[in-house]
């Protein structure tokens, strides 16, 4: 069955999907692509490691990786507590339970076009993640990995199905949406062209940015993203009775509970 929203399902931004989307996502994208590029292009997935520090309070792995988080916090309380009791029983100072920061390195996939006669790369493609958006380490690496690819002579798209936390800079600061996709070409700076919707609209259709002379290749989202779902089988993975997370608007809220008794009708 298809999702019941016309376009991103919010409920896959729970932290307990959101890595598994965003892999599909970059997989179902190059597929798409391979195509429409070669042989002139090919489509190359490409790693990056963000290693976080929770001493400087950034706790984005809490939000990208919540199993492992988990695993490793009910691990600690399940171990302490008897080794302390023997150690400190005729101590008149108890312990108080405290975390320590531990270094958590993230790895992230994009994808990058590249020229198949010189190696170099046309295009570079980002499907952001809270690592990118929240403020911290992640962020302040992706935001310089950013203007160095804005500076040069690659074209950007960056892809944001991720309502929580602020959105990449661009200078008109007003544009109010849940969802972007920003394409910018080197041969266009500083103006590029930013889908701005919500969940209530369909994905966006666009045009990947390759050398002038080239025919653009079309990227549809909408198309993507149904088939993903179907493949994941999320239509009986998702309970469409709990709260979404992160959490909607009053406003929001009330339009997806009608949204989805109608489905249920």
């Amino acid at each position: 069955m298809p999702s019941p929203f016309p376009g991103f399902d919010p409920y896959l931004e729970n932290p307990s999907f959101w890595p598994e989307v965003h892999s599909r996502l970059i997989v179902a994208l190059a597929d798409s692509l391979v195509p429409q590029v070669r042989p002139k292009y090919e489509i190359a997935i490409e790693k990056r490691i963000y290693e976080i520090n929770s001493s400087n309070g950034d706790n984005s792995i809490l939000v990208g990786v919540p199993d492992l988080a988990v695993k490793r916090q009910s691990s600690n309380i399940n171990q302490s507590p008897s080794q302390i009791a023997v150690a400190v029983a005729s101590s008149p100072v108890q312990p108080i339970a405290v975390n320590v920061p531990i270094p958590e390195k993230i790895k992230q996939n994009y994808l990058e076009v590249r020229d198949r006669s010189t190696g170099s790369v046309i295009t570079v493609i980002e499907i952001l993640s809270p690592v990118n958006k929240r403020a911290g380490e992640g962020r302040d690496s992706y935001l310089q990995k950013r203007q160095r690819i804005l500076g040069s002579l690659t074209n950007l798209v960056e892809i944001d199905l991720i309502r929580s936390f602020q959105p990449m800079p661009i200078l008109e600061a007003d544009i109010q949406s849940n969802y972007r996709v920003l394409i910018s070409r080197h041969t266009h700076r500083p103006q590029a062209e930013l889908y701005a919707f919500s969940f209530k609209d369909s994905l966006p259709s666009f045009y990947l940015p390759l050398r002038s002379e080239d025919i653009e290749p079309t990227v549809n989202l909408q198309q993507l993203f149904t088939e993903i779902y179907d493949k994941a089988g999320y239509d009986y993975r998702i309970d469409y009775t709990a709260e979404i997370v992160p959490a909607l608007s009053e406003q929001d809220r009330i339009w997806v509970q009608e949204l989805l008794a109608k489905a249920a009708e």
